[in-house]
């Protein structure tokens, strides 16, 4: 499938403004510690898992870095950076909160009636669990997809693709299988030694558009 002329404009302007971002051909980036072929989702979601645990103390604070760096730049009037509320083992960004350039333009997601929405969150507003347990907001409208600049998701598992590998709930295919919110350019945020050279891939993936992990920020061709 052609990607988008919009997504493909926004991913290009983004490229440009990322001076961080990578322009060669990232495969070679990919380590080969781990090759999976017949290998299926859950024993990689397992395996990566504790991969992740054991890599994140030492990547944390490099990752968090380029976060603050590379990000406030790729937003663009009044748009919102989509963020996540992490959980254990997976990268806390939270401090992007303590910016100026973002304090008042941040997102965290909100599922309910089993969809993924976003709905706009400023450091110490009040949080509940939502249908997944998960602290999210419960007041103020749903974000529409042109109110968001960037979407960042944790990820266990990484590849040269821009498959992302989580937990199986399979929102965020969910939220992007609509073209409006696919059109949002999309990174994955992880440990570097988390890459893969190839995940599994179901008919109902869809491809990031690149990943942040302790290296710093990586776009990926369009897909």
């Amino acid at each position: 499938t052609r990607p988008s002329r919009l997504m493909c404009c926004r991913c290009d302007q983004l490229t440009r403004s990322a001076t961080a971002a990578n322009r060669h051909d990232p495969i070679h980036r990919f380590p080969r510690l781990i090759t999976p072929s017949t290998d299926k989702k859950a024993s990689l979601r397992s395996n990566l898992r504790q991969r992740r645990r054991l890599l994140l103390p030492a990547a944390e604070a490099a990752l968090q870095a380029h976060a603050s760096r590379h990000l406030p730049a790729l937003l663009s009037g009044s748009q919102r950076l989509g963020l996540y509320w992490p959980l254990s083992g997976e990268a806390d960004l939270r401090l992007l909160a303590e910016l100026p350039g973002l304090s008042q333009r941040l997102a965290l997601p909100q599922v309910s009636a089993n969809r993924l929405h976003y709905r706009a969150w400023v450091l110490g507003d009040p949080l509940q669990p939502d249908a997944t347990g998960i602290p999210s907001p419960q007041q103020g409208p749903h974000l529409k997809p042109d109110q968001i600049g960037l979407l960042l998701a944790p990820a266990l598992g990484f590849d040269a693709k821009g498959i992302r590998l989580g937990y199986g709930g399979g929102w965020f295919d969910r939220l992007r299988s609509d073209p409006a919110w696919r059109a949002i350019p999309a990174l994955a945020v992880l440990p570097a030694g988390c890459l893969m050279k190839r995940l599994p891939r179901d008919p109902w993936d869809v491809p990031f558009n690149g990943w942040l992990d302790e290296k710093g920020l990586h776009w990926l061709q369009a897909v």
